[in-house]
């Protein structure tokens, strides 16, 4: 579930809801790799640009020309395993919930 820039978190918690979606899609495309039977060659690259952009959620102040740089290496390094197109597209959808980087 996506929500928008200014929505606040619905449960008691502090945490950005931004963060929050983004450490739930990395979850998921973590997951869905894990339980890909193929292998494929750049597979640890994509492993650890989702361990990086968890732990960019993690420290709750994401930096936004890194994550999109993640993701881009991410996307790269799945290419078109179709298995997990749906949890890639969550985390570019939970990348864009932060906007577009300060410019100048």
């Amino acid at each position: 579930m996506l929500r928008s820039v200014g929505q606040k978190p619905l449960t008691g918690s502090d945490e950005d809801p931004r963060v929050a979606e983004l450490r739930m899609a990395v979850s998921r495309l973590r997951r869905e790799l894990a339980g890909l039977r193929t292998d494929f060659p750049d597979r640890p690259i994509a492993e650890d640009e989702l361990a990086a952009l968890d732990a960019m959620a993690v420290s709750g102040v994401p930096e936004i020309p890194r994550m999109r740089r993640s993701l881009l290496l991410i996307a790269g390094a799945i290419g078109s395993v179709s298995a997990v197109a749906a949890a890639l597209r969550e985390v570019r959808n939970a990348v864009d919930l932060f906007g577009e980087p300060p410019r100048g």
